[in-house]
Protein backbone atom coordinates (compact mmCIF):
# COMPACT_ATOMS: atom_id res chain seq x y z
CA UNK A 1 0.00 0.00 0.00
CA UNK A 2 1.39 3.39 -0.91
CA UNK A 3 1.65 5.99 1.75
CA UNK A 4 2.09 9.63 1.10
CA UNK A 5 3.82 11.92 3.22
CA UNK A 6 2.12 14.18 5.85
CA UNK A 7 2.48 18.07 5.62
CA UNK A 8 2.41 20.50 8.04
CA UNK A 9 3.32 18.40 10.78
CA UNK A 10 6.69 18.08 12.90
CA UNK A 11 6.99 14.28 12.77
CA UNK A 12 8.28 14.14 9.15
CA UNK A 13 7.95 10.37 9.38
CA UNK A 14 4.67 10.08 10.11
CA UNK A 15 2.34 8.50 6.57
CA UNK A 16 -0.80 9.16 5.92
CA UNK A 17 -1.19 5.41 3.70
CA UNK A 18 -3.08 5.87 0.64
CA UNK A 19 -6.82 4.63 1.20
CA UNK A 20 -9.85 5.77 0.28
CA UNK A 21 -11.72 5.34 3.30
CA UNK A 22 -10.13 5.07 7.38
CA UNK A 23 -12.17 4.11 10.26
CA UNK A 24 -11.62 6.25 13.19
CA UNK A 25 -8.86 4.18 14.87
CA UNK A 26 -6.73 4.29 12.01
CA UNK A 27 -7.10 8.16 12.18
CA UNK A 28 -6.63 8.21 15.80
CA UNK A 29 -3.42 6.29 15.43
CA UNK A 30 -2.01 8.12 13.19
CA UNK A 31 -2.78 11.45 14.71
CA UNK A 32 -1.55 10.39 17.91
CA UNK A 33 -5.23 10.67 19.81
CA UNK A 34 -7.79 9.03 21.57
CA UNK A 35 -11.21 7.96 19.26
CA UNK A 36 -13.21 10.17 21.50
CA UNK A 37 -10.49 13.36 20.81
CA UNK A 38 -11.98 12.93 16.81
CA UNK A 39 -15.42 12.71 17.87
CA UNK A 40 -15.14 15.74 20.29
CA UNK A 41 -13.04 17.77 17.39
CA UNK A 42 -16.31 16.89 14.79
CA UNK A 43 -18.46 18.59 16.94
CA UNK A 44 -15.68 21.51 17.44
CA UNK A 45 -14.39 21.83 13.84
CA UNK A 46 -17.40 21.92 11.27
CA UNK A 47 -15.03 21.10 8.54
CA UNK A 48 -14.26 17.63 10.04
CA UNK A 49 -17.51 15.52 9.06
CA UNK A 50 -16.65 12.40 7.84
CA UNK A 51 -18.85 10.31 6.49
CA UNK A 52 -20.80 7.26 8.13
CA UNK A 53 -21.72 3.64 6.81
CA UNK A 54 -24.89 2.21 7.20
CA UNK A 55 -24.01 0.89 9.81
CA UNK A 56 -22.85 4.46 11.29
CA UNK A 57 -19.29 3.76 11.64
CA UNK A 58 -16.87 6.53 11.17
CA UNK A 59 -15.32 6.92 7.63
CA UNK A 60 -12.79 9.39 6.99
CA UNK A 61 -11.07 10.37 3.91
CA UNK A 62 -7.37 11.69 3.27
CA UNK A 63 -8.73 15.03 3.38
CA UNK A 64 -10.39 14.35 7.06
CA UNK A 65 -6.95 13.19 8.31
CA UNK A 66 -4.90 15.70 7.33
CA UNK A 67 -7.73 18.15 8.49
CA UNK A 68 -7.10 16.41 11.89
CA UNK A 69 -3.48 16.26 11.72
CA UNK A 70 -4.21 20.47 11.54
CA UNK A 71 -6.09 20.64 13.88
CA UNK A 72 -3.55 18.45 16.58
CA UNK A 73 -0.61 20.30 15.07
CA UNK A 74 -2.19 24.51 15.98
CA UNK A 75 -3.81 22.81 18.92
CA UNK A 76 -0.93 20.55 20.64
CA UNK A 77 2.10 21.80 18.85
CA UNK A 78 1.04 26.27 18.36
CA UNK A 79 -0.96 26.33 21.74
CA UNK A 80 -4.15 27.36 19.93
CA UNK A 81 -7.48 27.13 21.62
CA UNK A 82 -10.17 25.54 19.82
CA UNK A 83 -11.90 28.42 19.48
CA UNK A 84 -8.90 30.27 18.05
CA UNK A 85 -7.78 27.07 15.64
CA UNK A 86 -11.32 27.17 14.78
CA UNK A 87 -10.62 30.81 13.93
CA UNK A 88 -7.36 30.52 12.30
CA UNK A 89 -8.54 27.45 10.16
CA UNK A 90 -11.56 29.56 8.95
CA UNK A 91 -9.12 32.30 7.84
CA UNK A 92 -6.66 30.24 5.92
CA UNK A 93 -7.34 27.00 4.86
CA UNK A 94 -4.93 24.10 5.04
CA UNK A 95 -2.79 23.20 2.12
CA UNK A 96 -3.59 19.79 1.15
CA UNK A 97 -0.40 17.01 -0.03
CA UNK A 98 -0.58 16.19 -3.17
CA UNK A 99 0.38 12.80 -3.53
CA UNK A 100 1.43 10.61 -6.08
CA UNK A 101 -1.52 9.27 -7.14
CA UNK A 102 -1.86 5.72 -8.75
CA UNK A 103 -4.42 6.94 -11.40
CA UNK A 104 -1.13 9.02 -13.32
CA UNK A 105 0.95 5.25 -13.40
CA UNK A 106 -1.90 3.87 -15.07
CA UNK A 107 -1.89 7.00 -17.66
CA UNK A 108 1.64 7.19 -18.20
CA UNK A 109 1.19 3.25 -19.21
CA UNK A 110 -2.22 3.89 -21.11
CA UNK A 111 -0.63 6.27 -23.62
CA UNK A 112 0.55 4.59 -26.02
CA UNK A 113 -2.56 1.86 -26.20
CA UNK A 114 -5.35 2.58 -29.04
CA UNK A 115 -8.24 4.16 -27.90
CA UNK A 116 -10.25 0.99 -29.01
CA UNK A 117 -8.12 -0.96 -26.43
CA UNK A 118 -8.62 1.63 -23.72
CA UNK A 119 -12.37 1.59 -24.00
CA UNK A 120 -12.19 -2.58 -23.64
CA UNK A 121 -10.56 -1.57 -20.38
CA UNK A 122 -12.81 0.95 -19.45
CA UNK A 123 -15.32 -1.87 -19.72
CA UNK A 124 -13.66 -4.46 -18.34
CA UNK A 125 -13.33 -2.19 -16.17
CA UNK A 126 -17.04 -1.61 -15.40
CA UNK A 127 -18.14 -4.77 -15.12
CA UNK A 128 -15.79 -5.80 -12.40
CA UNK A 129 -16.98 -2.98 -10.25
CA UNK A 130 -20.64 -4.10 -10.78
CA UNK A 131 -19.38 -7.59 -9.68
CA UNK A 132 -17.84 -5.84 -6.75
CA UNK A 133 -20.94 -4.08 -6.47
CA UNK A 134 -22.96 -7.29 -6.23
CA UNK A 135 -20.96 -8.62 -4.00
CA UNK A 136 -20.92 -6.17 -1.36
CA UNK A 137 -24.80 -6.15 -1.42
CA UNK A 138 -24.68 -10.26 -0.35
CA UNK A 139 -23.49 -11.96 3.04
CA UNK A 140 -19.38 -11.25 3.37
CA UNK A 141 -17.65 -14.15 1.83
CA UNK A 142 -14.13 -12.53 0.65
CA UNK A 143 -12.00 -10.30 3.42
CA UNK A 144 -13.52 -7.12 3.11
CA UNK A 145 -10.31 -5.04 2.77
CA UNK A 146 -9.20 -7.04 0.21
CA UNK A 147 -12.54 -6.29 -1.81
CA UNK A 148 -12.09 -2.39 -0.76
CA UNK A 149 -8.19 -2.52 -2.39
CA UNK A 150 -9.80 -3.62 -5.39
CA UNK A 151 -12.54 -1.46 -5.46
CA UNK A 152 -9.54 1.24 -5.37
CA UNK A 153 -7.43 -0.34 -7.87
CA UNK A 154 -10.26 -0.57 -10.27
CA UNK A 155 -11.09 3.20 -9.61
CA UNK A 156 -7.88 4.52 -10.00
CA UNK A 157 -7.58 2.07 -13.30
CA UNK A 158 -11.15 3.77 -14.32
CA UNK A 159 -9.98 7.57 -14.02
CA UNK A 160 -6.32 6.74 -15.56
CA UNK A 161 -8.27 5.38 -18.69
CA UNK A 162 -10.84 8.48 -18.70
CA UNK A 163 -7.85 10.78 -18.50
CA UNK A 164 -5.80 9.04 -21.36
CA UNK A 165 -9.73 9.74 -23.58
CA UNK A 166 -9.48 12.73 -22.66
CA UNK A 167 -5.85 13.49 -23.41
CA UNK A 168 -5.78 11.98 -26.54
CA UNK A 169 -9.33 13.52 -27.91
CA UNK A 170 -7.38 16.73 -29.29
CA UNK A 171 -4.91 14.31 -31.19
CA UNK A 172 -7.37 11.78 -32.49
CA UNK A 173 -8.99 14.99 -33.94
CA UNK A 174 -5.72 16.56 -35.64
CA UNK A 175 -4.97 19.01 -33.25
CA UNK A 176 -1.96 19.96 -31.27
CA UNK A 177 -2.03 20.59 -28.05
CA UNK A 178 0.66 23.32 -26.59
Amino acid sequence: MATAPIQNRSDANALIPDRLYFKIGDVASICGVAPSVLRFWETQFPQLKPNKSGTGQRLYRKRDVELALEIKRRVHEEGFTLAGARQAMAAQPIKRSHSHKPAEVWQASLLNTQPEQRSAMLTEIRSEMRQLLMQLSRPVTMQPTRMVKRVNELENQREAVKEVEHQSEPLQMGLFVV
